[in-house]
């Protein structure tokens, strides 16, 4: 690991050594941009590396579901995402010329967030850059190459290449999100484990000024791609995902061929429509993972840890929720709140989630490309029945699309007391539900609430006193108090919001006195009939990973 030291790595006390960072960040696309911002907010200086100076070439990853844009928003760039991109939330499904499902994602209004934006990666990424260079805390080198690593006990040593020559560095932590040629995963001789799916996709960028309707649109066996399938999708700038089954024996050389997409399109979009191709690239389903996400001190996250078919847009949705997961992790561990078991939980929950994830890809794989000839079967009598039958139309599956995962099995869970009785609601381990609130009155988000830090969310009815609130705002990992009052309720000067709608107590089947305690990251710690500052306390000691003495 000799070498040069770069400008602003060496340390003036010890000149042999490096300057040792908190957090470096391996990685500079949606997954790592996300995890170094939540870091920064979180008041965690990070590095951000990456071989590239540019954003993504192409579109890659396209659909954002509700609950990442939750999380961006949580990170000061949700809206502009959706400001730019193309929201839906309605699909079609059909079967040769027939229509056989409609689906609505978001079938209730009371939400800030569409069920899905539509936003070429690059865009993002423009946007994620854009925000990462306004904080302080991040410092992004682009064009700086990891060329070797050594983990050591207590911080991983690194070595770094650029176009001035290489230097050194030492973090105490490294996360690895550097897709899924992952470098680090190499470096670390980590094998991924699961399955690649035999079968190939043509997947286009394609500009047309062509009106289609601004919906999910996916056609099995259609009469301009027989035998196989087909995935449409409406991006910003009248342009076009166009997704085409292609098989797994196809030659890729000749199905990438300017003339052969050309061609294939023309079918879809109609003769006499005018379109241009931005991108054309060949993708096999990967249905992956690494064994774990947590190796000593490197933690991976994003394609580098998992990886899986673009049909359900799993992939950036599921790396983003990893950054999630794991900046307010590793800042409680840091400060030394937190015990270095906490990251545990980071492998155990996010695996839960991958696992979650490729399942639902290798089911949505085994229906779009059925492996025997009995699973053809059972797939095309599905698809003739569901035009007349609704049992019929819940066993097709174009890509299940993405769903945050409830971390039923989490350790950080404090189960629900049987005597508290809730029939409904956010359980532990689930993610928050927005819902609409007011605050003399202005309209405001639930969530906008919810975030950074935990959080003692109370349905008043007695509010907790200012001497409860301050006991909890004391403890060593603070818990902030969020009051929501029933709409019509005196107006009292506690510094709650009223539910305007009712929708907040309905969605977390509240009454006077229910309590929930929320992470940073807006998942569910426990919940409670009443507020009791002992028993948030204990909860909060659980959800950190302290041992049960402490």
């Amino acid at each position: 690991m000799a070498g040069d030291q770069m400008a602003g790595e060496q340390d003036d006390g010890h000149a042999a050594r490096p300057l040792r960072r908190p957090v470096v960040v391996v990685g500079g696309g949606p997954t790592g941009l996300s995890l170094a911002i939540d870091l920064a907010l979180h008041g965690v200086p990070v590095v951000l590396l990456d071989d590239d100076d540019t954003v993504s070439p192409g579109s890659r990853a396209v659909c954002y579901a509700k609950r990442t844009l939750e999380v961006w928003d949580r990170l000061g760039v949700g809206e502009a995402v959706v400001a730019q991109g193309v929201g839906w939330q309605r699909g079609r499904v059909h079967h040769g010329d027939r229509l056989v499902s409609e689906f609505d994602l978001r079938p209730e209004p009371g939400h800030q967030m569409p069920a899905f934006t539509n936003l070429q990666q690059y865009l993002l990424e423009e946007t994620l850059i854009a925000r990462a260079q306004a904080l302080a805390g991040v410092d992004l080198r682009w064009r700086h190459r990891l060329i070797g690593m050594m983990a050591e006990a207590d911080h991983v040593a690194l070595r770094v290449d650029t176009p001035d020559g290489p230097y050194d560095m030492e973090c105490a932590w490294l996360v690895a999100a550097d897709g899924a040629r992952s470098l680090v995963r190499r470096l670390l001789a980590l094998e991924f484990i699961g399955q690649t799916v035999r079968d190939r996709f043509l997947i286009c960028d394609v500009a047309t000024e062509a009106d289609f309707p601004k919906l999910r649109q996916f056609w099995f066996d259609p009469p301009f791609h027989r035998e196989r399938s087909v995935l449409m999708h409406r991006q910003p700038g009248n342009m076009w995902r166009i997704d085409l089954q292609l098989g797994w024996y196809a030659d890729t050389a000749a199905e990438t061929s300017p003339a052969r997409v050309a061609m294939r399109l023309r079918r879809i979009l109609g003769e006499g429509v005018a379109f241009s191709v931005e991108s054309a690239e060949i993708y096999t389903f990967q249905c992956r993972r690494l064994e774990r996400f947590l190796h000593g001190r490197v933690l991976f996250a994003g394609d580098a840890a998992h990886q899986v078919s673009p049909f359900g847009a799993r992939g950036a949705n599921s790396g983003v929720q990893d950054a999630d997961n794991l900046a307010w992790k590793l800042r409680l561990v840091l400060a030394g709140l937190a015990p270095v078991a906490l990251l545990e939980s980071y492998n155990c929950e996010r695996l839960a989630a991958a696992d979650e994830n490729l399942r639902e890809a290798a089911r949505a794989a085994g229906f779009i490309a059925p492996r025997t000839p009995m699973a053809r079967a059972l797939r095309d009598a599905a698809l003739h029945l569901a035009g007349r039958f609704s049992f019929a139309r819940t066993l097709i599956n174009s890509g299940r699309l993405s769903a945050p995962t409830v971390y039923v099995e989490s350790p950080l869970n404090t189960p629900d007391a049987t005597a508290d009785g809730f029939a409904g609601g956010v359980p532990p381990g689930a993610p928050c539900v927005d819902a609409p609130l007011g605050q003399q009155g202005e309209a405001d988000w639930l969530l906008r609430h919810l975030g950074f830090r935990f959080t003692a969310l109370v349905f008043a009815g007695d509010p907790p006193s200012p001497g409860q609130m301050a006991q909890l705002a004391g403890l060593p990992v603070p818990v902030h108090t969020v009051i929501i009052r029933a709409a019509g309720s005196p107006d009292e000067a506690d510094g709650g919001f009223t539910d305007t709608e009712g929708r907040a107590c309905d969605r977390y089947d509240a009454r006077p006195g229910t309590t929930y305690l929320v992470r940073p990251d807006q998942h569910v710690a426990a919940r409670w009939r009443r507020f009791d500052p002992a028993a948030i306390t204990v909860a909060l000691a659980r959800a950190i990973a302290l041992p049960a003495a402490a």
